[in-house]
This record gives structure tokens, C-alpha cells and sequence, in this order.
């Protein structure tokens, strides 16, 4: 399994877009995700985005975004767009593109990253702190999450 940027893949470019709007887009257009995807192609910029391939099959993608949540551009940078293929799934991937974008995030100097999720509990076996909650536009509340890259803690509880 290799983990790369994908503007060293391009070719999944439309299936990350895809997995995306799937995902994710409850009532957003496709556009919206292809506009993200478009932009994080851009070698030491943010956004970017993260793939996971076996050969030339995609596994997963994640993201390292400035700000995944309007209500909240107070907290910088974000682990946004998680997610895994569900042929993929219950092999760890899910963590293993979590700890790249941790380490990527440290080695460009930040100290801490955010997330948010809808979901309780997942998060916190990987080293997640809860923060409390927000709001996703226009009435979804959230829970948010800080991973502190300076913390010598954070592998799997399990």
C-alpha cells in the first residue's frame, strides 16, 4: 500500500471527487467537492489531498485543509474528507492516512490539527481530544476534535 498526494496520481482525480460527493455532499453539488479536489493538486499548498493505493486500485483518500467547518476559521489546519473505500475497510487504512496527515501537518510545522465529525467515539482511538461542539451550516451540530501533534501519545487504543 502506498500513501501519496494526489497530484502524483491525478488519474483518481474524478473517483476522489466522487467518493466525495458521496460521502459528504448531503445537498451539495458534485461541483462544490470537484472544485476541492481541483485545488488541492497544488504541491505545497493547502488544501491537499491524500490518497491510498494498492498497484493502481484506490483505497482511500483524506485531506489537509485550512478550515473544514465555516463556523469555526478560527482553528487551523483541519484532517477533513476521510474516507475508505468499503472493499478497503477494517484493515486499519482509516488510521494509517490519519497518521500520514499527522505527520505531514508536523513536518510543515503546526502543532495541532482539527476535525469534525458527526460521529462520537471513533476518533478518540486514534488520540482525538473532544473540544466540544459547532455547527455545520445551516442548523447540523458537530463535534470537534484536536489532535496535538507535539504529544508523543496518539496510536490506536485498541
Amino acid at each position: 500500500m502506498n500513501i501519496q498526494p494526489l497530484y502524483a496520481a491525478p488519474q483518481h482525480a474524478e473517483q476522489v471527487t466522487d467518493w466525495l460527493w458521496q460521502a459528504f455532499g448531503d445537498g451539495v453539488p458534485r461541483a462544490f467537492f470537484e472544485s476541492i479536489v481541483i485545488h488541492s493538486q497544488t504541491p505545497g499548498a493547502l488544501p491537499l489531498t491524500f490518497i491510498a493505493t494498492e498497484g493502481e486500485r484506490l483505497l482511500g483518500t483524506v485531506g489537509l485543509w485550512r478550515c473544514d467547518l465555516i463556523t469555526r476559521q478560527d482553528l487551523c489546519p483541519w484532517l477533513a474528507a476521510l474516507y475508505v473505500d468499503d472493499a478497503a475497510r477494517g484493515q486499519g487504512l482509516a488510521g494509517k492516512l490519519q497518521q500520514h496527515v499527522q505527520a505531514h501537518a508536523a513536518g510543515l510545522g503546526y502543532r495541532e490539527l482539527h476535525l469534525w465529525s458527526a460521529c462520537r467515539d471513533f476518533y478518540e482511538r486514534y488520540g482525538w481530544h473532544y473540544i466540544g461542539d459547532g455547527l455545520e451550516y445551516p442548523d447540523k451540530t458537530v463535534h470537534l476534535y484536536r489532535y496535538s501533534l507535539a504529544d508523543s501519545a496518539g496510536g490506536t487504543t485498541e
